[in-house]
């Protein structure tokens, strides 16, 4: 993932879904080897619900 996507996916996250910073931070480091895995990774803790990742997978198909 380019990091200007990455960046727009963090925004789209924490804009649209309402996730906590303290949520996407963790998430981040999770994702480090491999940042197309954080909205698995959000999921996984429980940070967003399987409508939100279904968004997100929608947002990403499009961007």
């Amino acid at each position: 993932m380019t990091p200007s996507k990455q960046t727009r996916l963090i925004e789209f996250l924490r804009d649209t879904l309402a996730v906590p910073a303290d949520a996407l931070a963790l998430g981040l480091r999770r994702a480090e080897q491999a940042p197309n895995l954080l909205p698995m990774i959000l999921w996984q803790y429980g940070f967003v619900d399987l409508e939100q990742l279904n968004q997100i997978f929608d947002w990403m198909e499009q961007v």
